[in-house]
């Protein structure tokens, strides 16, 4: 078949996501007053005498120096004009939650890890330049139905694209191909690597390594005697060597593939094509894994980069190849209008595992 790129499992693509001082930003767009003011969420500052700390703060409240975690009598010292807020974790959990339904949206490996932070496997994207538009569209997505922005990173590992997230806050988009992974790392200070706090630091600069790349260049034997065990974790990290996988939490979600085009076509022919061979894909994954689905999406990004998708439920769980068909083609018809297709995908969801068969065989939907 021609003009169409396999999905391909390499290179590993992982973007991280950290919405920008989450509290604050949802308090802002709330309270559209607050917008440009330096704004500080946490305890109750008590003019000064409060207990407790900062949860978050705007960009504006750091410019006077408060941080996160800062005592909040300290935070009011530094600002005592800014608005404190007490913190609304209701609220947030609501933003929280639309956010990760947007991020989740695409059918990748998604992996939630607090209520403003997720990691999503783009490797079925194919390129890191596909997974750059991907994320570009998720930001965009949630700006315009959040009302708060995001700094993603796009990296060849988890380690890597958390790093890469946190550095061009705020509403950054920072992409490190495998090649430029020793390059990017290098010159940042070797606090940016996560889980090395001031402690460790202090102990590593006793050793005159400052930076990410002297951390990489240094003799393990010299970090052994420092840190024992914990050594060579500290050297894999500095040279961007992690091998943990997007994992979801609660088992497996969905089944997804997708597929770009080498040129944007309108062919019918070959559009269908396309769907059978991602319909194959797929089908394999659910025989592979012993699962079954009740629900199909079909995803499709026009010229231009529009993108729509169309879903659909079935009363009784399948695994079969015709059903997954069946959907996908009428799913399809549904969204092609005629205008050229970029890029196409399909995704299984609503999955089981035990019981299904049963469930198969005797027509219950539990």
């Amino acid at each position: 078949m021609t003009g169409i790129i396999a999905v391909n499992p390499t290179p590993r693509i992982i973007l991280h996501a950290d919405m920008d001082c989450f509290y604050a930003a949802v308090e802002m767009h709330d309270h559209p007053q607050y917008a440009a003011l330096p704004v500080v969420v946490g305890a109750d500052p008590q003019g000064g005498t409060g207990r407790g700390v900062v949860s978050t703060c705007s960009y504006e409240a750091r410019a006077y120096g408060i941080r996160s975690a800062m005592p909040i009598s300290h935070a009011y010292r530094l600002c005592p004009d800014a608005i404190f807020l007490r913190p609304r974790m209701i609220r947030y959990g609501e933003v929280s939650e639309e956010i990760m339904t947007i991020l989740s949206s695409p059918g990748f490996r998604f992996e939630q890890v607090s209520i403003d932070e997720a990691f999503l496997d783009l490797s079925p994207a194919g390129s890191f330049s596909e997974a750059r538009e991907l994320a570009e569209e998720l930001k965009r997505e949630i700006r315009a139905r959040c009302g708060i922005t995001c700094s993603l990173g796009l990296a060849p590992t988890k380690l890597v694209a958390k790093i890469a997230s946190d550095f061009k806050k705020p509403d950054g988009l920072t992409v490190v191909e495998p090649a430029d992974v020793p390059g990017f790392l290098a010159p940042l200070p070797v606090r940016r690597i996560p889980g090395i706090g001031f402690k460790t630091e202090k102990e590593l600069q006793v050793l005159g390594i400052h930076t990410i790349g002297d951390l990489a260049a240094y003799n393990i034997q010299g970090l052994l005697g420092r840190f024992g065990r914990s050594a060579v974790g500290l050297h894999e990290a500095a040279l961007g060597v992690d091998g943990s996988e997007v994992t979801e939490r609660d088992g497996i979600k969905s089944v997804s593939k997708e597929t770009t085009f080498g040129q944007d076509t309108g062919d019918p022919d070959e559009i269908i094509a396309t769907m059978d061979a991602l319909i194959g894909e797929v089908y394999r994954s659910l025989t592979e894994e012993k699962i079954y689905f009740k629900t199909i999406t079909v995803r499709v990004r026009f010229e231009g980069f529009e993108t729509k998708t169309k879903a659909k439920t079935i009363l009784h769980y399948h695994n079969d190849e015709e059903t997954i068909r069946g959907c996908a083609h009428e799913l399809l018809r549904e969204l092609f209008c005629g205008r050229k297709i970029r890029r196409l995908g399909l995704r299984l969801s609503g999955l089981k595992r035990q019981d299904a068969r049963q469930q198969l065989l005797f027509g219950q939907d539990n």
